[in-house]
């Protein structure tokens, strides 16, 4: 099961199941690879990717954030964002390696998390359908 924690028509933010705060950034359509994308979508996966990494340092205070895209498994662009502590089950591996040891994270609630990047994920959209109105305005 996929706990969607965003979406909209361009973007959904989904979490992925781990002990570690990690979600998984994708685009509504599916492209093969970034360049495949028109500009301005690439633009706000980035614009959605600097948003999600912000309120997960805020958040969750981590040593590290890690992000990869590989869509080997899964060809289709996203962009995974992981939450990286010194005192994790992997560090300093990535989390696809085998586990170097059992942690216990005393992490913060998780729900409270979603509920606040899904509103900042939000504003951002908002502000954008408000800047695009206004350009099309200023061109008539």
């Amino acid at each position: 099961m996929h706990t969607i924690i965003y979406e909209d028509k361009e973007i959904y933010i989904e979490k992925h199941e781990s002990e570690l705060p990690w979600v998984k950034i994708f685009t509504q359509e599916p492209y093969k690879e970034l360049g495949d994308m028109p500009k301005k979508l690439r633009t706000r996966l980035w614009n959605v990717y600097d948003i999600v990494e912000f309120h997960m340092k805020f958040y969750y205070k981590p040593d590290k954030i890690n992000m990869a895209s590989f869509a080997n498994k899964l060809p289709r662009v996203h962009i995974h964002v992981i939450a990286r502590f010194e005192s994790d089950s992997w560090f300093p591996n990535t989390v696809w390696e085998e586990k170097v040891r059992e942690s216990n994270l005393n992490l913060p609630d998780e729900d409270k998390f979603f509920k606040e990047l899904h509103i900042a994920l939000t504003d951002q959209a908002k502000n954008l359908v408000t800047h695009d109105r206004r350009s099309t305005d200023r061109r008539r």
